[in-house]
C-alpha cells in the first residue's frame, strides 16, 4: 500500500478492489481498521482542526472521495490516479456485498430516526442475507457510552457511521478501542441517499468532480456558501504548495 502526503494529510493509493481486499483481509485476521475518506472540504478543514486532523491522520486507511482531490493531488504531481477514487457511498455498498458474501455482521449508525428506519428496510430487501445485527439514529451526544455499549454487545464486525464532518471522524477516534469492531467507517450523507431522502449526483458529475455543485443545486442555502469558501481555500493551498515546490 502506497501511502503520500498530501496539504498535511495521509492518502493511501488504492484501488476500490484493493481496498475491499484490504479490507477483507483484515477482518478475516480480526485486525482492527479505522478508515476515513477524504474530500476537499474534510481536507481543508483538518489544516485548523486539530482534533480533526489528528483523527484523520490516525486512521489505518485513508481513501480518496472526490475527483477534487484526484486533481490537486495530479497538480503537485503526487503520482495520483483516477483509479485511485473510492468514494465513501460506492465502499459502503461494495462493503455490503461483501458482508452479505462472507457472513459479515453489520452496525448502522447515524441520521434520524426515520432515516434510519428506512435505510434498514431498504438494505434487508436489497440483500437478503445480509445480517444487519443493529442500527442507532446519530443524535445520541448525551448518551454516548450506552450507544458504544450497545456496539460493542451487537457483536458488529462492520458498523458505519452515517454523521456530519467532523463529529463522526472524532467520535470514531475516542472510541475505537471500545466499540469491539473489526472494521469501523463514517458515510456521512450515505443514509439519506439509500433511504431516498436526498439523491445522488449523475454519473458524469461524479467522475467530473462536480458532486458538490449538485449538492448546492440540492440545498442552494445551505450549501453555496460553504462550498464557495471551501473551495476556494483549497485551491489558494494547492498553488501555494505548487511555489513552494517550485522554490
Amino acid at each position: 500500500m502506497k501511502r503520500i502526503k498530501f496539504l498535511n494529510c495521509n492518502l493511501d493509493l488504492l484501488t476500490m478492489e484493493e481496498t475491499v481486499k484490504y479490507i477483507d483481509d483484515k477482518i478475516q485476521k480480526n485486525t482492527f481498521i479505522q478508515q476515513v475518506v477524504i474530500n476537499v472540504a474534510k481536507l481543508v478543514n483538518l489544516q485548523n482542526d486539530k482534533e480533526l486532523f489528528k483523527s484523520v491522520n490516525d486512521s489505518h486507511l485513508i481513501n480518496i472521495d472526490g475527483m477534487g482531490v484526484i486533481y490537486g493531488a495530479k497538480f503537485l504531481n503526487l503520482g495520483i490516479k483516477k483509479e485511485h477514487k473510492v468514494s465513501g457511498i460506492d465502499l459502503f455498498f461494495n462493503l455490503l456485498q461483501l458482508s452479505e458474501k462472507k457472513n459479515y455482521k453489520v452496525f448502522l449508525l447515524g441520521a434520524t430516526d426515520e432515516v434510519i428506519n428506512s435505510t434498514y428496510s431498504k438494505l434487508k430487501f436489497e440483500y437478503p442475507k445480509l445480517d444487519i445485527v443493529g442500527f442507532h439514529n446519530g443524535f445520541f451526544w448525551e448518551k454516548e457510552e450506552e450507544v458504544v455499549t450497545k456496539i460493542k454487545n451487537s457483536a458488529a464486525q462492520l458498523l458505519f457511521v452515517a454523521i456530519t464532518s467532523p463529529k463522526k471522524e472524532n467520535f470514531i477516534n475516542k472510541w475505537k478501542k471500545a466499540l469491539n469492531v473489526n472494521f469501523v467507517m463514517g458515510v456521512g450523507g450515505t443514509f439519506d441517499i439509500v433511504s431516498g431522502k436526498t439523491k445522488r449526483a449523475p454519473l458524469w458529475m461524479q467522475n467530473s468532480g462536480l458532486e458538490w455543485f449538485y449538492r448546492i443545486i440540492q440545498e442552494p442555502k445551505r450549501m453555496w456558501k460553504r462550498y464557495l469558501i471551501t473551495n476556494s481555500i483549497y485551491l489558494y493551498l494547492i498553488f501555494k504548495e505548487k511555489l513552494k515546490k517550485k522554490f
